[in-house]
């Protein structure tokens, strides 16, 4: 707002579809089910300003169990991990891709997965991701991850032993900025 981005409390996420799309209070969506809804965030303090956001889920998203408190599982310390070229040069297009092609999930568009979207050269055991999207800074990004069971899985996940990451911002993009952490064990 004024050029920043929003404080907490200040807005109010709503969709059209509940059945397609979630807008929880932590401005974290999930898709629950295939088709198509529109996200709006509006003004807490003057609803009539808002912005629209069109979205297509394309896969039905398995089942959840219903929503537990939120809290704290202490984990072990992950080994520190070693910064991979190609892993980031994988996190980076995906990145890219998302954003020119005005998309948001963990498969491309052309069916490829993470595991299978870079050059590797060499065999990769292991691999996982994490994606944002709309968040402007990387302590904002790291902070959702955090906030989520399975992306903080991913970052605490000792098996892992290299990291890649990619960012990008794209004007005409509803998903501006997205961000891509890569995780591989070669």
């Amino acid at each position: 707002m004024n050029g920043q981005p929003a404080q907490p409390g200040q807005l109010q996420w709503t969709t059209s579809q509940a059945a397609v799309v979630t807008a929880p209070a932590d401005d974290l969506v999930t898709g629950v089910g295939a088709g198509p809804a529109k996200l709006r965030a509006a003004l807490v303090s003057t609803p009539s300003i808002f912005l629209e956001f069109p979205v297509t889920v394309t896969a039905s998203a398995p089942a959840l169990a219903p929503a537990a408190p939120p809290s704290f599982v202490q984990m072990n310390a992950a080994p520190a991990l070693a910064l991979n070229s190609l892993l980031s040069q994988a996190a980076q297009g995906h990145a890219a891709d998302m954003a020119a092609r005005n998309f948001f999930s963990s498969t491309s568009q052309d069916g490829r997965t993470f595991a299978h979207r870079g050059s590797w050269g060499h065999a990769v055991s292991r691999a996982g991701e994490n994606m944002a999207a709309g968040r402007l800074t990387a302590q904002e990004v790291v902070g959702s991850w955090l906030k989520r069971p399975g992306h903080c899985a991913n970052i605490m996940n000792a098996s892992f032993r290299e990291l890649g990451v990619g960012y990008t911002f794209r004007a005409g993009s509803t998903y501006r900025p997205a961000s891509v952490q890569g995780f591989g064990t070669c």
